[in-house]
This record gives C-alpha cells, structure tokens and sequence, in this order.
C-alpha cells in the first residue's frame, strides 16, 4: 500500500493464509529481501506459523542476521548449518546453484538444482547474457526460440 510506512507485506491480510490450509491450499510468498520477512508482523504471525514447507536460496549475505532469520523460521542447529553450507563447495566441473528445502521441522536437505542450457538462457537475469539472447534473436528474424537453441548449442560445444 503506497504511502503507508508497513513495508512490504504491510497492506496484506493474514485471513487468506489462516484459511487457505483448512481447504488443503498452500499459499505460496516468495522474497528477495530478508528485511521483509523480519519486518512483518503479518508475515510472522500468520505465513511463517502457517508454512509446513521452506525453501531458502543462499543466505550468506545475511549472515550477520542469520540468528533473528533463524529463530523467526524456527529453524534448529542443524537446518542452519545446512543453510550456510549452500554453494559453498559446489563441483567446479558442473554448473549448478543449491537450494534448502525443510519439510514441517522434521526432514531437510540442501538440493542441487540444475538447469538445461536452453533452460538457462530463457530465464537468465544477468545482463550481458540477456543482450546476447536479445542480439541473436534479432538477427534470427525476431526467432527468440532459435536464438536460445543456437545460444545453448554453442555453450555445449566450449
């Protein structure tokens, strides 16, 4: 809600994440930023309490407040360390991203997740890459589908 001093997740009603679960639903918050999940009475009270399944990407960024993102996720010891582990120690020989996912407190495990390179090229956020699909596809005629085959099968050949 513009204007209004909540953050984020300020204007957000808790009734649909209370309810959606009695009718076996899963409402689903994805965030980039830490500070909105800390800052949010709503998100506290009501998503996180109601939340059987967590997944976190790489957290090391926010390791100095890894202890206020630990205790408000109700997460142990052990899910921490697993947490902080994510790409740490990823195969220089494949290219890969790991993510956390904890299942109701009780199992948890980082995952490898990795991608085709067509795959990669339709969703990639970084910059350079994307002028180089953007580049291609207007050569090819505006064939943005081409574009990413031909991307995909030069990076297979290096």
């Amino acid at each position: 809600m513009e204007g209004h001093q909540q953050g984020r997740y300020g204007g957000i009603s808790e009734v649909p994440f209370k309810t959606v679960r009695k009718f076996f639903g899963e409402a689903v918050v994805v965030t980039q930023e830490v500070e909105d999940i800390i800052s949010s009475p709503i998100v506290k009270g009501t998503i996180i309490n109601n939340s059987d399944c967590k997944i976190l990407l790489d957290q090391r960024k926010y390791v100095n407040k890894f202890d206020e993102i630990q205790s408000l996720l109700g997460l142990t010891d052990k899910e921490r360390a697993q947490i902080l582990s994510i790409n740490m120690a990823n195969s220089p020989s494949r290219k890969y991203k790991e993510v956390w996912i904890g299942l109701g407190g009780t199992q948890s495990a980082v995952y490898a997740t990795e991608v085709s390179p067509e795959e990669y090229y339709t969703y990639t956020t970084e910059e350079t890459e994307k002028l180089e699909v953007m580049r291609l596809t207007r050569k090819l005629g505006g064939n943005i589908e081409l574009a990413i085959k031909q991307l995909a099968e030069s990076k297979r050949k290096k």
